[in-house]
């Protein structure tokens, strides 16, 4: 369970600070300055609306001093025995005017003055009135002092009722208090409130080895007036100081919270929200009244988009897990400005100098210039110069900055993985988690079930274990490396069959008496190929998750972490592999392997191979990219926001239509409102991760061919950073809260994607684009042979040069006379006809250089670079140090005092000894 820590024993008195724990699941106290008119909003207590048969809905009553010692859960229903809740009530006196007159009794006075300190705002004697306010707002148990730390909801029709008492019987084993309350809107609906006491965290803490800083002055930054405010950052009288939120946390088991999930024992389990994240009176006059609605007000506003994250509140609410996500979507948000900005310039360098290139203007100018053919029936033969707009949107990504772009990116990737690590060492430090490491995890209960019957030793807790031998996690491993197979060759089934729609379409396309789809017959075949690409993607998408899943289950993981990185693996390599196959088919093999007019390469003996334009294959590779890139993230952040809407809106309408609506939503209490909200996703961060990663992916590994990627990577991050918060505040149940001291797998698949981005940009420079053959053209055989390349007047006569010369008459009756084709071959009248020429193997020898050099060359700076920048700054380097100094001294000081006590206690004095 997670428990918050605003306050300190009497005998133990632990100062917090800004390094140590966060509150993982609830915030125990208002900061002091945060509206408190969460306990002033009514003085009596709102009562709730009757059921059908006339009882309150929930049974909690104000208190007085007639108010029973102990609390007695609501009984099962059925058959569930009452005096198993009498053998397990839960001891804990109530009787708050009798506490002065009660001095004798020290235990009691020890814990309720416990409760005082950690709940100041509602434990004060002139607050009494205000106890029942804040039970009734969901937020207590009925005695408005025990804060709900957690809530399991199940249905009273289930009939798991003998593993759900199990269940609770060990919570209160382990200290927990538990309380029931009847749904309002739901009478089959029970909630089970839980609250873990203040002794319970402080057992755990220390079972955690959980470190309390020592109370070291930290020397105050003084701010200079005169310098202009940054607009990004947040106003520091806007946010609280936290403090006083800080908390420890025990453990809790999700695989076995999952469990009793899956198999109907509970309906759900989530720890609740703080309250509402709206108020009726403006932040700025009288402040938040929980850190949800500051939260809200201060993140998950749109109008925020362009202030820096408060990382350190979304960690208290929501743990070190979710803060790192949202550090790390930041960070990555952040360093996309540049490349955003770099690729900007790339492209608005290829508009200003679009009419001014020279092979653009060849192109535009070639009006006797008749090119072949490319299809079998109804062709009509186009002028090179009706090419004209498709070579002026080619030059505004294959330029001459191209290359740098391409080399920028991959040297961009690895700065920001590197200063990724910098910034999530200062992130741990300042969270405590620098000499935090993950505990031996609790075995999976499926793996347990799995192999109970099999035991070996642990090597770390030296306690017999399930064991699972070589040989079946070997045969188990290869069935799922032969489904994740499988599934990659359905994907190439899939992009086989576009590919085939391409070709029909083509012919269907350009002999169509539609004179506008005739005539850009090219652009209609990758349009629709692209949109019928994507549909088959996102359908794919559904059936890859849940064969994940599948094979992950298979495999039986022996821990959660293990069975998470597995399940992301398999579901990163389906979706990059659905996303990216059929860009690699059109980057890497469309028009390659065509053939030539006369004897062109057909499929199934019917088809003939697709070509690439006249101006290049790149234009269909910047269209494949643009409308997948910009319609999956469309459809994700749909997915994300507008899905859960519609759902939390439904949920509303059938309340409403089964007439169990109540008078006024205020009237819920906060589990019940939390209930109605929707789920977190059942992986976890892993679909935000791998949206984010498959995205980094476009980004990088085709940036030569759309150097806008980063720009509507970083326009969509912007929006993702605000929709995610928008959602985990408003949309979301309060998630399960974890520690973690990175992003985990994800980091390795980035550096993967960034060392793939590197072979691929080498190739899509080298062989997509036509950079390469204008380079040999200019130095070997344009007019600026003996001068070197200087401008673009050395690319005159290129386009004729890159152009082959056929025999119309080798097609039959009906043509005459000679036309052109995109190749490097001899023409009809030469010795040996439709031969490669020179030129072709000068260009692809130039490729081949080119593709090495490149890699090899930013390989070595991408190493240089790492090498650089180390991986904690120095600054930080020396605080650990210096704090690690500090502490030893006083630790030092300490046990001398220490030891002079004991030796005056003991009356030795030694005259000559030091000290």
């Amino acid at each position: 369970m997670f428990k918050s820590k605003s306050g300190t024993d009497k005998e133990h008195q632990l100062k917090p600070s800004r390094r140590s724990m966060p509150c993982l699941a609830q915030s125990q106290t208002h900061p002091q300055h945060l509206n408190k008119q969460s306990t002033a909003l009514l003085q009596n207590r709102v009562q709730p609306q009757p059921d059908s048969e006339g009882s309150s809905a929930i049974d909690a009553e104000p208190l007085q001093d007639s108010t029973r010692d102990t609390y007695t859960d609501d009984s099962e229903h059925g058959t569930y025995d009452c005096r198993t809740d009498q053998s397990l009530l839960i001891q804990h006196k109530l009787n708050r005017q009798k506490q002065a007159s009660r001095k004798s009794q020290k235990s009691k006075e020890d814990t309720v003055s416990r409760e005082k300190q950690r709940f100041p705002t509602h434990t004060d004697s002139s607050n009494k009135a205000d106890m029942t306010t804040v039970a009734s707002l969901g937020l207590y148990f009925k005695d408005g002092i025990k804060r709900i730390d957690y809530i399991l909801v199940y249905k009273k029709s289930s009939p798991q009722i003998e593993k759900r008492s199990t269940f609770e019987k060990n919570l209160r084993a382990e200290g927990l208090m538990l309380e029931r309350e009847n749904a309002i809107t739901n009478n089959d609906i029970m909630f089970v409130k839980v609250h873990c006491p203040w002794d319970t965290l402080c057992k755990y803490a220390e079972r955690m080895n959980i470190r309390m800083p020592f109370s070291l002055q930290r020397n105050m930054r003084q701010l200079k007036s005169w310098l202009p405010r940054n607009p990004m950052k947040l106003d520091k009288e806007a946010l609280p100081d936290l403090e006083e939120t800080d908390c420890y946390t025990a453990p809790f088991s999700r695989a076995r919270m999952h469990q009793l999930l899956s198999n109907g024992t509970y309906e759900a389990a989530f720890p609740p929200h703080e309250g509402s994240h709206k108020s009726r009176h403006p932040i700025k006059t009288h402040g938040a009244q929980n850190h949800r609605h500051l939260l809200y007000e201060r993140w998950a506003r749109w109008g925020m988009w362009y202030k820096y994250q408060p990382l350190d509140l979304i960690r208290r609410y929501f743990g070190e897990k979710i803060g790192l996500y949202f550090a790390w979507l930041g960070w990555y948000t952040g360093m996309l400005i540049p490349a955003a900005l770099v690729g900007l310039f790339v492209f608005l360098y290829g508009l200003f100098t679009m009419d001014s290139s020279q092979v653009s203007i060849e192109i535009c100018e070639a009006n006797e210039t008749i090119m072949c053919p490319m299809c079998e029936k109804n062709c009509t033969l186009q002028r090179l110069n009706e090419s004209c707009i498709y070579a002026k949107v080619t030059h505004l990504f294959d330029n001459g900055g191209t290359v740098f772009f391409a080399i920028f990116m991959a040297i961009w990737a690895t700065v920001f993985l590197e200063f990724w690590k910098r910034r999530r060492a200062v992130l741990t430090y300042d969270w405590d988690l620098i000499d935090w490491e993950d505990e031996e995890e609790e075995l999976r209960p499926q793996f347990e079930a799995k192999y109970s019957k099999l035991e070996r030793v642990n090597p770390i807790t030296g306690k017999p274990e399930p064991f699972q031998p070589f040989s079946d996690k070997l045969s188990r491993l290869m069935v799922s490396v032969s489904g994740i197979f499988f599934m990659i060759s359905l994907v190439l089934t899939a992009v086989f069959a576009v590919v085939v729609y391409r070709l029909v379409a083509m012919e269907q396309f350009a002999s169509l008496n539609w004179h506008f789809i005739k005539k850009y017959w090219q652009f209609a075949t990758s349009g629709t190929g692209v949109c019928i690409n994507f549909m088959i993607i996102m359908s794919l998408n559904v059936v890859y998750e849940k064969v994940a899943y599948l094979l992950t289950n298979l495999e039986h993981p022996r821990t959660e972490s293990e069975w998470e990185n597995s399940f992301a693996l398999k579901m990163f390599l389906f979706q990059f592999v659905n996303l990216n196959s059929s860009i690699f088919y059109i980057a890497f093999f469309l028009g390659r392997f065509a053939g030539r007019p006369g004897k062109y390469n057909r499929l199934f003996q019917r088809w003939r191979l697709e070509e690439c334009h006249p101006s290049g294959c790149l234009i269909d590779l910047c269209l494949q990219m643009g409308v997948i890139m910009v319609l999956k993230q469309m459809w994700n952040n749909f997915m994300e926001l507008g899905y859960p809407l519609l759902q939390n809106w439904w949920s509303r309408r059938k309340i409403k239509k089964g007439g169990q609506a109540v008078e006024s939503k205020l009237t819920l209490p906060q589990w019940e409102k939390d209930w109605n909200l929707q789920p977190m996703n059942a992986h976890g961060l892993m679909e935000e991760y791998l949206e984010m990663v498959i995205q980094f992916g476009f980004t990088t590994i085709f940036v030569a061919a759309f150097p806008l990627a980063p720009l509507l990577a970083l326009l969509n991050n912007i929006i993702e950073i605000r929709l995610d918060a928008y959602k985990f505040v408003t949309q979301w149940r309060r998630p399960m809260p974890a520690r973690a001291t990175d992003i985990g797998i994800w980091y390795g698949i980035l550096e993967g994607i960034g060392v793939l981005a590197v072979i691929t940009n080498a190739f899509v420079i080298a062989i997509t684009s036509d950079y390469i053959p204008r380079f040999v053209y200019a130095f070997k055989y344009g007019p600026c042979l003996d001068e070197g390349y200087r401008h673009e007047k050395c690319l005159r006569g290129y386009v004729n040069s890159s152009l082959s010369v056929f025999d119309l008459s080798e097609l039959g009756e009906g043509y005459s006379g000679y036309c052109r084709y995109r190749d490097y071959r001899a023409p009809p009248w030469s010795s040996a006809p439709y031969e490669f020429t020179l030129q072709f193997w000068h260009v692809l020898a130039a490729r081949l250089a080119f593709i090495i050099v490149f890699e090899h060359l930013v390989f070595g700076i991408k190493s240089f670079i790492a090498y650089l920048i180390p991986d904690m700054p120095k600054d930080l380097c020396d605080r650990m140090r210096r704090e690690k100094y500090l502490v030893q001294e006083m630790m030092y000081e300490a046990e001398l005092e220490h030891l002079q006590r004991e030796r005056k206690k003991n009356g030795k004095h030694y005259n000559h000894e030091w000290p």
